[in-house]
């Protein structure tokens, strides 16, 4: 090997390099501010296949305590100010607000694809996910977008 041989290897090397820095994707976050209202928590930011921020998502307080129906979970989410979350909301809620979760599943919005009769689930002690049948009783969260 003499010295031309490396030159072009490093010429090879740092058109390579180029072409992969043509190929970074550039987010911007524009500034903005989240007001969180009394015992809300800040859940994230829900970003589309992109990358392109949707909007930021905001865990609500309240809690309904018993076990319920999707339906009446919908129901419910709706009466204190907010919605159930949706499947790719859910891991968000899981990682960023724990502390503030029971730890059993929870519906969410969206019903399973194959057998409009199941819902998506999360389990909040491990953020798993799994189909459940709609009359099943589970626990639910309800959640706002900004």
């Amino acid at each position: 090997m003499n010295i031309e041989t490396i030159k072009a290897k490093q010429a090879e090397l740092e058109k390579l390099i180029e072409q992969f820095q043509a190929l970074a994707t550039i987010i911007e976050i524009k500034e903005r501010t989240v007001k969180l209202h009394p015992g809300e928590h800040y859940a994230g930011a829900v970003l589309d296949a992109d990358g392109n921020h949707l909007h930021d998502l905001i865990l609500l307080p309240q809690r309904h305590g018993a076990r319920m129906t999707w339906e009446k979970a919908l129901e419910w989410a709706e009466e204190v100010g907010g919605a159930l979350p949706t499947r790719q909301e859910q891991p968000l809620i899981y990682a960023n607000c724990k502390p503030n979760l029971e730890r059993v599943y929870h519906w969410s919005c969206e019903e399973y694809e194959e057998n409009d009769s199941y819902t998506w689930i999360s389990y909040f002690n491990s953020g798993h996910q799994i189909n459940h049948h709609k009359n099943g009783e589970l626990a639910a969260v309800a959640v706002r977008r900004v």
